[in-house]
């Protein structure tokens, strides 16, 4: 039977949110709790990366990424980036909602995100994990 490898680590964000950070070592999933877990609704983002958030209080819960390592790869050209292809699914009021979280702290400190512009009228969201923003135990 192996043994269960599960690291847990409290940290401060920059904005003062108390964070929680779970990484599953076995599993390579790595859980950022946002303060005190509350009710929350899913999004998908990605394939790889959920983002809990409490509609009522406009308030992100956490962040599960999937495949931790692979999702904070470093290229030639810098930090691996993946489309947020999911959003195009959500309603368009909680989609706003979604897009403000990850954009303020403390999702910002651990998510980023930024865009393609494929056309003149059509962009297409990208987002990459902060490596540096997470404390996983080699």
């Amino acid at each position: 039977m192996n043994e269960l490898s599960l690291y847990r680590t409290q940290i401060t964000a920059n904005d003062g949110t108390p964070v929680r950070l779970v990484y599953d070592q076995e599993a390579d999933i790595m859980e950022i709790f946002f303060g005190e877990n509350e009710p929350s609704t899913g999004v998908e983002l990605t394939d790889h990366i959920v983002l809990r958030l409490n509609q009522q209080t406009k308030r992100a819960v956490s962040l599960t990424l999937l495949h931790v390592s692979i999702l904070t790869e470093h290229t030639e050209y810098g930090p691996r980036s993946y489309p947020v292809d999911k959003l195009d699914q959500v309603p368009q009021h909680l989609r706003e909602l979604v897009v403000r979280l990850i954009t303020s702290m403390p999702v910002s400190q651990f998510l980023k995100l930024s865009y393609f512009q494929v056309s003149p009228t059509k962009q297409v969201p990208f987002t990459y994990v902060e490596a540096r923003s997470l404390l996983v135990p080699a």
